[in-house]
């Protein structure tokens, strides 16, 4: 691990780092300067040169690393990487509970829980670090970015192991609501299992026929509307893209869903037609106290483009 970053967060975000290898005196390093190896060992993406110029790369002392400092083994550099200009998610954050160990917040649909490829700012942990004033505010779980609805979030390191581990050994209860095409041969209510494996470099993904099983979803259907219903879902299992997946395969795809049963390429920055897919309601006994917790989201479906 690195030593404490000598830059501060800039728009909720710890600056990069990188580390130049350990020396091996058998083999000299390839690099005489510490320019030379950023531009060989930083992400394409980040423009080294112009780092460079600005004087963007520090060491641990704070002080600019320069294009033609001789290199040095084993040390550490930190920088902010540059930021497309995002468009903002329309929706608010609403903090459905906060207390001194976790906040309890209800995402708008289109906004990423985590920064990841072109949503940085534009992410959960982002804006709520900086709305709320802090910045060790971390997520114990995610939901896909087009998914509306409850996410818990630590507020300081020192929790964070006890509430993860509630999400990764499956012992919270959650209920989604999705709205999606009434089907009145089906069956409610009805266990869906079969194998979902997440599909490489694409975003989406498939169910594997005579695998084992590693997605279970109980589907009930709570109220008829027309020609679409609200089913009420409870995973059992956390598969990507698991409700999505399950709804479609009984014949209901879930409204304006963007990939499922045809991926319709809609661009990153179009917020005009929501997933109907809300993460309703969180239960769980709180690891440090024993409290019986139960969540429940502020939205209703169908979400709307512009939602508050």
């Amino acid at each position: 691990m690195p030593p404490r970053s000598p830059l501060p967060p800039r728009h909720g975000l710890s600056a990069a780092w990188v580390c130049t290898p350990h020396r091996d005196p058998a083999r000299p390093a390839g690099w005489t300067t510490m320019g030379a190896w950023l531009r060989d060992h930083v992400d394409a993406r980040v423009d080294v040169e112009g780092l460079l110029s600005q004087r963007r790369f520090v060491y641990a002392d704070a002080h600019p690393v320069g294009d033609g400092d001789p290199y040095r083994p084993h040390t550490f550099v930190w920088f902010h990487r540059d930021l497309r200009d995002e468009p903002v998610v329309p929706g608010r954050l609403a903090v459905v509970h906060r207390d001194d160990r976790i906040v309890v917040v209800d995402k708008p649909a289109f906004l990423a829980t985590v920064p990841r490829g072109r949503h940085v700012v534009q992410s959960l942990v982002v804006r709520l670090r900086d709305e709320l004033g802090l910045p060790d505010l971390t997520p114990m779980h995610r939901l896909d970015r087009v998914t509306s609805g409850l996410v818990v979030c630590a507020v300081e390191r020192r929790w964070r192991g006890s509430y993860q581990s509630l999400f990764a050994d499956g012992m919270v209860r959650k209920i989604y609501r999705a709205l999606a095409p009434w089907r009145a041969e089906l069956c409610s209510p009805t266990v869906v299992g079969n194998h979902i494996a997440a599909i490489p470099r694409t975003g989406r993904a498939e169910v594997v026929v005579r695998a084992p099983v590693n997605a279970e979803t109980l589907v009930e259907l709570e109220e008829r509307r027309g020609d679409l219903a609200v089913y009420r879902l409870t995973p059992r299992t956390g598969r990507t893209h698991q409700l999505r997946l399950h709804l479609r395969d009984l014949g209901a795809p879930i409204v304006d869903d963007p990939l499922y049963p045809v991926d319709l390429r809609i661009d990153v920055d179009d917020f005009s037609r929501p997933l109907q897919l809300l993460a309703s309601e969180l239960a769980f006994l709180d690891p440090v106290d024993g409290a019986q917790r139960h969540f429940v989201s502020t939205r209703t479906l169908p979400l709307r483009s512009r939602s508050s």
